[in-house]
């Protein structure tokens, strides 16, 4: 099979048997793109389906050579275990030549975390007067309550609330859905913002008749605008550290595991596939969990 060919079947597999993002399907597709201009560069004139773990082995340390992060080479690598388990799972390759390849070694960088007093701090930064003031104290408020990814919150809809009973329903990675939680301060200003702002729009866009948080023409929010609205905040109110929308749900995850919640609990709020993923929040921060030793374990107490 010629390279077009099997990357479009290879694409089929992604969304149809991995149900994978649009997002997560490019990404996959781009690695697979770099490994056949490696094999025109290099003329290693076979079909992929063909190439073997050594020259797959030149790949990886081309693209080292090239100058891209360990991170990014254990995504590309990732990507190329992917594409040869649909090559093995569709039959066109008995033996996966990816198997033996290694990952480079990565450390797990941890995310900035916010405090809760700069939560409160942002959040009362906020400007009430304005009519976007509203919008963006929900917005947040929501984001912190439930730990939601940027793109989960502006694809949030309507019909996605269940605030009577507390929960909203919420779509993540790969349009896999979970119910989650949320407080009674973002349910109270979720409130807030439809009955005073968003009941009052006339210009809402046919598309975005369901979105709950909208812009003000009528359509939906971007994660860019997400991104500048706290961005903005933190030049406010004076906060030095990186900041983005998805520093609100490290801070969710973070404060849970702090006040005691259940990794397993936690991971299934935040949608995590594998506990892995979730335990980074046991490592943020060092300083509380040195101090939940001193104080809980009986080795530790002063006699």
């Amino acid at each position: 099979m010629n390279w077009n060919s099997i990357t479009k079947g290879f694409k089929a597999y992604l969304q149809l048997e991995r149900s994978l993002s649009e997002n997560s399907v490019d990404a996959y597709l781009r690695d697979i793109k770099k490994l056949e201009e490696f094999c025109l560069l290099k003329k290693i004139l076979v079909q992929p389906e063909k190439l073997n773990q050594q020259q797959l082995e030149q790949f990886l340390n081309f693209i080292s050579e090239f100058g891209l992060s360990a991170r990014t080479q254990a995504r590309i690598l990732s990507g190329l275990k992917a594409f040869y388990k649909y090559l093995v799972v569709d039959d066109i390759i008995i033996d996966d030549p990816t198997e033996l390849l290694e990952a480079p070694k990565i450390g797990r960088k941890l995310p900035d975390v916010l405090s809760v007093e700069e939560i409160n701090t942002l959040i009362d930064a906020i400007d009430l007067s304005k009519p976007e003031g509203e919008r963006n104290k929900a917005m947040l408020e929501t984001m912190y309550s439930c730990g939601l990814r940027v793109s989960e919150l502006v694809n949030l809809k309507l019909s996605n609330l269940i605030l009577n009973e507390g929960f909203i329903h919420v779509f993540g990675k790969g349009s896999k859905e979970r119910v989650v939680p949320i407080g009674s301060v973002a349910i109270k200003h979720i409130n807030i913002y439809i009955k005073s702002i968003r009941n009052h729009q006339h210009n809402i866009k046919k598309e975005s008749q369901d979105v709950l948080f909208l812009n003000r023409r009528g359509a939906k929010l971007s994660r860019v605008m997400v991104f500048t609205i706290i961005k903005n905040l933190c030049k406010t109110v004076g906060i030095k550290k990186a900041i983005s929308p998805h520093t609100f749900r490290h801070s969710f995850a973070t404060h849970l595991v702090e006040g005691g919640a259940d990794l397993r609990a936690v991971q299934e709020m935040l949608g995590h596939e594998s506990i892995t993923t979730t335990e980074i929040y046991t490592h943020l921060n060092r300083d509380y969990l040195r101090q939940a030793i001193l104080d809980f374990h009986p080795r530790s107490k002063n006699t």
